[in-house]
């Protein structure tokens, strides 16, 4: 396997030519002649008469992805390292995209058209679909940071109408790797470092893909949870620690969203590929959790055939050795059995006719509501981004407030519109690059933003206020117009990257510099931070208020503005512990780093193979700090609102389930609204969370609410037995506003379990 070849192959095999979509119900034809047009039998059925249908090359093509976009179709001069292999024109019928299957028309079973996704329906650069736009959603930690599970269904199903209305039926979505590294390149993708958090947010949004009859992917299977290395690390890591984290959150959200097809990971797990997993693929996957979808790689993922196909896998994904182009050989000497082909086939057709692809084919030309789709995306970001300080009131601006500088983070044009990567989104309304300390493809590759400008909106909000802009490329002079201003806004902005980690926690091109200046010159400065990731604010103790923003999305600039105005109150909560600094991380340098090799996609010299072993365990995140001890920056949980809350008369159940009962009361002056968080501790180990109410309140209104704890979190694995078990006795729970912030404790008895519920109300 070339490297080289496929990291290149990921960074331009991630998009599609500019289409739009339709609804077309597929012909009614007679029993006889395709009696898996019945809709009245089930996915499973249906599949296996298409498949009987069909002949032995018929089936291998289903197995067999191809590139959905080929190089030589963009019309302009390829650079010399491209391999032969990779100078190809876009295939028939393909959209132009991460790829394509020929669809197998005398049968009517439509062609597979493949698009990254994520944030919204991708396109890498804009590079490859000019002038393709759709809606820019904001990071998926901000949409985990809402802790609102009807919202995420939502803004899944923008993502499906719009992939439908493009015309394609798979998207590659569904990230829910834990954030065990905060500098992970691709956390914005993700949902943070909770398997409860993470396995819900994304398994909703994952059925709200699916509700569009579009398939939806659940990735990357499994600890893929670093960029450095990607394609040969070996994450170690004891079983129990595996299923009660990283594993535990795919399960949650495999139950939630039923995901037609499981994308599994580029690294191994225990020494070896994910991709050719027996334990995952087939123990786990399709064992114990019953899984009935197909198993996909990754883009360049597949190390083998026969191991593969016998560990799980159904699918290659397009890569420089395409070692399923021997499997008719391989059938036809008897090396692969014929049976093991058309389970593949069945269990790939089996999801398309689960999620109504094949019953109504994505075509191009549908209409899109932009409008309702960036109003979805606007509420993502409006309950997403988080209040992490706000000393004095500062926020929101005081009607007194009439001359206020905003500085740097081009908020005078827009916010950043998603991390780098296949999931980049090119936002509705326009974008640009910001190509600073880029050249080559690396250029190409610059970070998108998009057109929703906090400045301006701030101006449309409060056009009784002078508010004048300096871009921040000079601290001495951004300083002086902060000097003189009532209030002063800094706009920072980190943008991530797939293929690499960041080198640390600070804010590329001295904007935490700008932002000590600023701060330095007047104390009324609040810090509005798009990132996708936890950074370090070494300024924090000089300004007034922090605004974690993260990538907002496609009416982002509106809604920072509402949120710094008050016309809309905070309501975000952390999805992940900010650390003070990364000593306190279980690995104070990530695994296999060289800052020399930070290039887009991992472009570069191939990196040599390494291990390292997941010392923390199943205590990721909040639960290592409690482990150690440490004080993070800010707390898993944590969010300010512009009211206060109190909790009153807490009580707590237990017995044979766990549940909390408390009396919340707004007890300031505005609406707002409270994330009530249940935390609990089995014998021996650290406090997990259990569950969580979102509560919208009135000024002086008190709701008394009841946070039924997930059995799944009260469980652990029993390595000697092999088995889920609670243990009885006495668990340390607690509910509060965050991980480290308890409003009622007590110890509760619970009784000794062995049969534990692996779904609950609201799985599929």
């Amino acid at each position: 396997m070339k490297l080289t070849g496929i990291l290149l192959a990921s960074t331009i095999l991630v998009s599609a030519t500019p289409v739009l979509a339709e609804t077309v119900a597929q012909p009614t034809q007679a029993a006889a002649a395709r009696p898996w047009a019945n809709t009245a039998l089930s996915p499973d059925e249906r599949a296996r008469l298409a498949v009987a249908a069909m002949t032995l090359d018929e089936q291998i093509q289903l197995l067999r992805t191809q590139s959905g976009f080929g190089l030589l179709s963009l019309g302009v001069p390829l650079p010399a390292s491209i391999p032969e292999n990779m100078r190809k024109e876009t295939p028939p019928g393909a959209l132009g995209s991460a790829g394509y299957v020929a669809g197998v028309d005398r049968l009517g079973i439509p062609a597979q058209q493949m698009s990254d996704a994520s944030l919204g329906v991708a396109n890498l650069g804009g590079i490859l679909r000019r002038g393709d736009e759709a809606t820019a959603l904001p990071a998926s930690l901000a949409l985990a940071s809402t802790f609102n599970t009807e919202l995420a269904r939502e803004a899944g199903r923008v993502v499906g109408a719009e992939a439908f209305a493009k015309g394609f039926n798979i998207q590659l979505a569904g990230g829910v790797n834990l954030a065990r590294e905060p500098r992970n390149g691709r956390n914005f993708e993700y949902a943070g470092e909770d398997p409860l958090l993470s396995g819900l947010i994304i398994g909703e949004t994952i059925a709200g893909i699916q509700d569009k009859h579009v398939v939806s992917t659940i990735k990357h299977y499994a600890l893929n949870n670093q960029e450095t290395g990607r394609f040969v690390h070996d994450a170690r890591i004891e079983e129990g620690a595996l299923r009660e984290s990283d594993l535990l959150a795919f399960e949650i959200a495999n139950a939630r969203g039923r995901p037609g097809s499981v994308m599994c990971a580029y690294n191994k797990i225990n020494g070896v590929y994910a991709c050719e997993h027996p334990f995952l693929l087939n123990d786990v996957l399709r064992n114990e959790w019953s899984y009935a979808g197909w198993v996909m790689s990754d883009w360049g993922a597949v190390h083998s055939m026969k191991t593969a196909l016998e560990a799980g896998l159904d699918q290659e994904s397009p890569q420089d050795e395409n070692y399923f182009a021997g499997l008719k050989a391989a059938v036809e000497s008897g090396e692969i059995s014929a049976d093991r082909v058309a389970l593949s086939a069945h269990r790939i057709l089996r999801s398309l006719f689960a999620v109504g692809a094949i019953d109504n084919v994505a075509v191009k030309g549908g209409a899109i509501d932009q409008a309702a789709n960036a109003a979805v995306a606007e509420q993502v970001a409006l309950q997403g981004i988080v209040l992490l300080k706000n000393e004095g009131g500062l926020l929101p601006l005081a009607a007194t407030a009439k001359k206020i500088v905003v500085i740097g983070g081009f908020a005078d044009r827009g916010v950043l519109a998603g991390g780098g990567g296949s999931s980049q989104v090119m936002p509705y309304g326009g974008s640009f690059r910001d190509g600073r300390g880029r050249e080559g493809i690396s250029a190409l590759l610059a970070p998108v933003y998009g057109l929703s400008s906090p400045l301006k909106a701030l101006q449309a909000l409060r056009p009784d206020a002078d508010i004048q802009f300096d871009d921040g490329s000079d601290p001495t002079r951004a300083a002086a117009l902060a000097r003189a201003a009532d209030v002063a806004i800094v706009f920072a902005t980190r943008p991530e990257e797939e293929g690499m980690d960041a080198e640390n926690l600070l804010f590329p091109f001295g904007q935490d510099d700008l932002i000590a200046a600023v701060a330095g010159a007047n104390p009324r400065t609040v810090a509005v931070l798009e990132s996708g990731n936890p950074t370090a604010m070494p300024w924090l103790s000089k300004v007034g208020a922090v605004l974690q923003a993260w990538y907002p999305g496609q009416r982002g600039g509106e809604a920072i503005a509402k949120l710094l105005t008050g016309e809309v109150s905070p309501s975000g909560r952390l999805p992940m512990t900010f650390p003070a600094s990364v000593e306190q991380l279980p690995r104070p340098e990530i695994p296999g780093f060289d800052p020399t090799q930070r290039t887009p996609f991992g472009l570069g010299k191939p990196v040599a193979p390494f291990g390292f072993d997941m010392q923390e365990g199943s205590d990721v995140g909040y639960r290592w700090f409690e482990r150690t001890g440490a004080k993070p920056l800010f707390a898993f949980g944590h969010g300010l609102t512009y009211t206060s809350f109190r909790y009153a008369n807490a009580r707590f159940n237990g017995g044979a389930d766990l549940s909390a009962t408390v009396t919340l009361t707004n007890t300031g002056a505005r609406a707002g609204t409270e994330v009530a968080q249940l935390y609990a501790a089995p014998p021996g180990r650290t406090h997990r969370l259990v569950g969580w109410a979102r509560v919208e309140l009135q000024p002086g209104e008190s709701r008394t609410v009841t946070v039924s704890a997930d059995p799944r979190l009260l469980a652990s694995w029993d390595t000697a037995a092999s088995g889920w078990r609670r243990a009885g006795g006495e668990y340390q729970v607690y509910i509060g506003r965050a991980a480290d912030a308890p409003e009622g404790r007590a110890n509760v008895r619970l009784n000794a379990a062995s049969q534990i519920a692996r779904t609950v109300a609201g799985d599929q």
